[in-house]
């Protein structure tokens, strides 16, 4: 079994503590990593305060060319990442290749970022009543030393997008992934090193939340966190993150609303596909799906033909679609919360059976309104379906959440579309879509308890630098 180090200001550094990695699917070893105490904790936030007057006075160009590198190496090795996100997080083979395929993307774009929108404005300083005979302008500049806490569920694509703009700025990282899935982000930082990030710019380090996140973040030398997880820890990092630049994206329960005139084939298809993309475990998979109730009966019909041709089990075939869950634990609670909705009065329309971490496809009606599968994340492979009589309620019960992250609309009436993008609460809304769409150039975040601030390398550039105005007092004008 290989074991894998952390890195330290890009240095490889083996611990005397390690965990082993296994698989989500069959517990098969897939590594052992090395796990990350104090002393490396604090080598790791030194190294990066100490590297980061450097590293933030680099060229532009110098930057862009080591996300381009970094892009063409992870082409060159597109099928080793896919392979062990795979074993590591559960995903399927297939899903796992596409998501080495955006983590590209995403480096491309943080590239395009880094020469597009580092640079400055030009005050008008006279508009102003006491700007006579100023003129000046204000520039980005890198805040400091990044902490990127990323989840197990798109342990690469998510990691670069917290990377890449870090990478585009100046700022050095220190990234601690998830506990299930360390090995791909190991990977990745041993490839941002041969792609010439400086020395001292580049750490990883592995271990749980409490005992390895929480410290950095609760230290002054970090200037960013940025954190995509659970709202629970999130909320517990926005208490110990005092005045730092943050951006927490914190999960949904993701709604659709399939109205009257929508093309039915479409809508129930990309349903499907919404809800069981990485077994459901997406911040926003289709989870609530209000149909209203002239096309109720029929989308109910065709999710269900859908479901059927799907195949769940081992992540490294071809041909499964639904793959296991993060871990037993996860899958009991998905359970759980399922049982307690069918004891008060919910009808399972397919699936529901659990074998281990292999949780069926599974499409439920009637589920009461103060039931967890509809007020909370399921992060499972779930979909609950309700009948609307119109539009307008259906809006009223996407919003009825304490989570705003997507929504998604099927229509044909284009007054409808707008109606739903001004009313409902979310920070997107995605016609003849559901809401797991995601292009990775988008200002990607929530309102509510779904988070703060914005993904997006473009967007994400916001909090991780700040502003900096330079005036001059250019003498009375004749």
């Amino acid at each position: 079994m290989e074991r894998y180090p952390l890195l330290i200001g890009n240095e490889e550094v083996f611990t005397s503590e390690t965990m082993v990695v296994r698989s989500p699917f069959d517990g098969a070893e897939v590594g052992e990593v090395c796990i990350a105490g104090k002393d490396e904790i604090e080598k790791a936030i030194a190294s990066a305060h100490l590297v980061f007057p450097r590293f933030a006075r680099t060229d532009t160009k110098f930057r862009v060319e080591i996300l381009n590198k970094a892009e063409e190496l992870l082409g060159e090795r597109a099928e080793e990442f896919a392979r062990m996100i795979s074993a590591e997080a559960g995903k399927p083979i297939r899903e796992a290749r596409g998501e080495v395929s955006r983590a590209r993307e995403t480096l491309r774009l943080s590239a395009i970022a880094a020469s597009e929108h580092m640079g400055g404005k030009v005050l008008t300083l006279d508009s102003a009543s006491n700007g006579r005979d100023k003129w000046g302008f204000c520039q980005r500049f890198p805040a400091g030393p990044v902490l990127a806490i990323t989840p197990f569920n798109f342990p690469l694509n998510l990691a670069v997008h917290k990377i890449g703009p870090a990478i585009a700025v100046g700022n050095p990282f220190i990234l601690k992934p998830a506990e299930q899935t360390p090995i791909t982000a190991i990977m990745l930082g041993q490839l941002l090193v041969e792609a010439g990030m400086p020395k001292g710019t580049v750490s990883v380090l592995n271990g749980l939340g409490p005992s390895v996140g929480q410290p950095i973040a609760e230290d002054d030398r970090i200037k960013v966190v940025t954190f995509t997880g659970s709202p629970e820890v999130g909320l517990l990092l926005s208490r110990v993150c005092g005045m730092k630049l943050t951006a927490f994206e914190l999960g949904s329960n993701s709604a659709v609303y399939v109205h009257h005139d929508a093309d039915i084939m479409r809508a129930a298809d990309r349903i499907v596909a919404g809800g069981f993309v990485m077994a459901g475990q997406v911040c926003i998979s289709t989870q609530r799906v209000y149909a209203h109730r002239e096309v109720y009966a029929q989308l109910i019909d065709l999710i269900l033909i859908g479901i059927r041709v799907l195949k769940l089990g081992d992540p490294s075939d071809e041909m499964t679609n639904v793959g296991p869950m993060i871990d037993e634990q996860a899958a009991l609670r998905a359970e759980n919360w399922l049982n307690s909705a069918i004891e008060r009065g919910a009808k399972i329309l397919i699936g529901g059976n659990r074998n281990g971490t292999l949780f069926e496809p599974t499409l439920v009606a009637d589920v009461p309104d103060y039931c967890e599968l509809l007020r909370e994340e399921i992060f499972a492979p779930i979909i609950v379906i309700e009948e609307v009589p119109d539009e307008g309620e259906a809006i009223a019960r996407i919003n009825d959440s304490k989570y705003g992250l997507h929504a998604g609309i099927f229509t044909q009436d284009i007054n409808l579309a707008r109606t739903a993008f001004e009313k409902i609460e979310a920070g997107g809304v995605i016609i003849n879509d559901v809401p797991t769409f995601r292009a990775d150039l988008m200002p990607y975040g929530g309102v509510k308890l779904s988070g703060i601030g914005r993904e997006g390398p473009e967007f994400a550039i916001e909090h991780m630098t700040y502003w900096k105005n330079f005036v001059v007092h250019g003498g009375e004008k004749e």
